[in-house]
């Protein structure tokens, strides 16, 4: 591992030492911070196979039940009575807290599922079809609502990942090396003076 190219004085060891010790603590902290991000993104993985499990299962009860209104309405019919029907979603970005951290999720407000025709017009597999899609709406939100933070909370693993990496590849060994090296050019520069002291001294003495 290469060194820092500096002068192997005592002021600069000093400096060097200090900064390894910030180093160390860093990737400490941030080991244990990507410990945490790490456990909290298997959970939300896990809340978003349960909810794709939910999708999936809403989904098959959803489009046959309005396969069988078609069927029994008419494609032409349904359409007449469908013309006129609008509901209000609430879509706005929320704070959301996990493994310790806020970041921007999801927030999504299903209105509340009333049938806006004629009961005259009304057919059970009309309103057996409104109550499945709003079944399925409702895991569809909550399931957009997971991913958001499941995708959020894995760019930040990667982020920390990415910080670990640096400081345990290559900062933190640059500076041990360079203490090393610092460290020995001091202790070589104290054993040729410390010898050079004895010479002159038994110089002196001689004369």
């Amino acid at each position: 591992m290469p060194r820092e190219f500096i002068a192997p004085t005592k002021s600069n060891l000093l400096r060097v030492k200090e900064r390894l010790a910030t180093a160390e603590e860093g990737y400490d902290l941030l080991e244990q911070k990507r410990e945490i991000l790490v456990m909290e993104l298997m959970h939300q993985v896990e809340r978003v196979k349960l909810l794709e499990r939910d999708l999936d299962a809403q989904i098959n009860a959803a489009y046959p039940a309005l396969k069988r209104m078609l069927i029994v309405v008419g494609r032409e019919r349904a359409d007449r009575l469908s013309q006129n029907i609008r509901y209000d979603f609430d879509l706005k970005e929320k704070r959301v807290t996990a493994a310790g951290m806020s970041l921007p999720g999801l927030e999504i407000k299903i209105p509340a599922m009333e049938l806006k025709y004629s009961p005259a017009n009304s057919f059970a597999e009309c309103d057996e079809t409104v109550l499945e899609f709003f079944k399925l709406l409702k895991v569809i939100t909550e399931l957009a609502a997971v991913k958001t933070i499941t995708w959020r909370l894995a760019r930040e693993v990667r982020k920390t990942q990415r910080r670990v990496n640096a400081l345990e590849k290559m900062v933190i060994p640059t500076a041990r090396e360079t203490r090393t090296y610092i460290e020995a050019a001091l202790e070589e520069r104290d054993r040729d003076a410390f010898f050079t002291s004895k010479l002159l001294k038994k110089k002196a003495g001689k004369e």
